[in-house]
């Protein structure tokens, strides 16, 4: 599917016309939007657009990491936007000239259609160019990562406040899930910002003009999302190391009661092996009351060594 907006030097705006009405005399920029294309649409952007092939080639081959490519008359984006479901990057391509862009993705995208929507329910039309749209493109990109950083933070934050001190392995499992995500967001906001430093401080983006300084506030919101998921990840760490930390305190706990039950019996245990033995000549062994005896020494043993360990603090 091909969309195009076009705007007259008569600052009118027409739509989804033909690509051929778009380099009339009367056209002062157009914007084409290649989505979901099949093979024969890709054709035009080397048979009509004669864009270079190297940067046709990542538009249709795998994944690239965001980057910018410079040639005479125009320049290449390789963008990423966050697929809400799955936080997976999402691939989106612009050529960009003077008087044109044309974006290319594979698969429909929300930010695309809301930017196209904006530009063109725009008042403010004469400020409006391929470098602005441009802009408008990968702001609304940006703009959609925030809603799933915020979702994570909102969960880690649940997970800290609500559940100090009763953390079980489910718990911790949906933290190294969230630990995952965020290693996800990482990869494509930092990608995104490595981008933008590029296109704020880079000499060859001259030709945008005036539009050049809103790249600056798309640079400081990529800064503001780093800063969040880096701030994510270390609650994630923190998290975990609670989560450690009182695993090792309720082991510390039950071993000690271990031991010192062990530590009670072991006299008792003594002495019940001791006449345990089937020897024939045991002094005690015709006392009469020999067994209430040995009874009650080891209920004392037991007590004392009860006692004894409880005014250690052993127990607490």
């Amino acid at each position: 599917m091909i969309y195009t907006i076009a705007m007259t030097k008569e600052l009118k705006l027409i739509q989804n016309e033909p690509l051929s009405r778009l380099v009339m005399d009367d056209i002062k920029w157009y914007w084409v939007d290649f989505e979901e294309s099949n093979a024969e649409e890709e054709l035009l952007l080397s048979e009509y657009f004669k864009f270079n092939n190297l940067a046709i080639e990542d538009c249709l081959n795998n994944l690239e990491r965001p980057k910018v490519d410079y040639y005479d008359t125009y320049n290449f984006f390789v963008l990423n936007a966050m697929k809400q479901e799955t936080l997976e990057p999402v691939e989106v391509n612009m050529f960009v000239g003077e008087s044109y862009i044309v974006s290319f993705h594979k698969t429909k995208l929300n930010e695309i259609n809301k930017t196209r929507q904006k530009v063109i329910e725009r008042n403010n039309i004469k400020e409006t160019n391929p470098a602005y749209v441009a802009y408008l493109i990968m702001d609304k990109i940006v703009d959609m990562y925030f809603p799933e950083v915020y979702r994570i933070e909102d969960s880690l934050n649940d997970i800290n406040f609500k559940t100090k001190g009763r953390m079980n392995d489910s718990i911790i499992d949906k933290v190294f899930d969230l630990r995952t995500d965020l290693l996800k967001q990482r990869y494509i906001v930092n990608s995104m910002k490595e981008l933008l430093y590029r296109i704020i401080n880079s000499s060859h983006f001259e030709t945008f003009g005036d539009s050049k300084r809103y790249f600056n506030d798309i640079y400081d919101h990529l800064l503001k999302l780093s800063d969040i998921i880096e701030s994510n990840r270390e609650l994630t760490v923190e998290i975990r190391e609670n989560y450690m930390s009182i695993n090792s305190y309720r082991m510390n706990k039950i071993m000690t009661v271990l031991t010192l039950t062990t530590t009670v019996f072991i006299p008792l245990t003594f002495i019940a092996g001791i006449y345990g033995m089937n020897f024939e000549y045991m002094p005690e062994l015709k006392w009469r009351y020999g067994y209430f005896f040995v009874i009650g020494i080891m209920v004392f043993i037991g007590l004392f060594l009860f006692r004894w360990f409880k005014r250690k603090g052993w127990f607490d």
